[in-house]
């Protein structure tokens, strides 16, 4: 997106957050908004990259300082924290098979 210029970062960032949330039906998830989950990554738009590769996926990217999942810090000047605060999303078409 930022090497094609395909489109605008804010657009790109509304693709990736509120609308996806929106189209899967997603309650409380995609915008920040007092009372819904505070899922946040505070990057650097001009270094942020994927590392992984089809050799090595298990790659952490670059250019990502913060990630904040459910309130918690995750992630801390580049690196894991050990907090583990995601949980599991299912959407409108989710079957329980058990």
């Amino acid at each position: 997106m930022r090497d094609e210029k395909v489109l605008p970062l804010p657009e790109a960032i509304r693709k990736m957050t509120s609308l996806a949330a929106s189209q899967l039906k997603i309650p409380e998830r995609g915008t920040l908004k007092e009372g819904y989950f505070a899922d946040i990554v505070i990057f650097d738009p001009n270094t942020v990259a994927d590392t992984a590769t089809f050799e090595k996926p298990h790659q952490y990217p670059v250019g990502i300082d913060t990630v904040i999942v459910n309130g918690a810090i995750t992630v801390r000047n580049g690196k894991h924290t050990g907090v583990h605060a995601g949980r599991a999303l299912f959407g409108p078409g989710y079957k329980k098979l058990w």
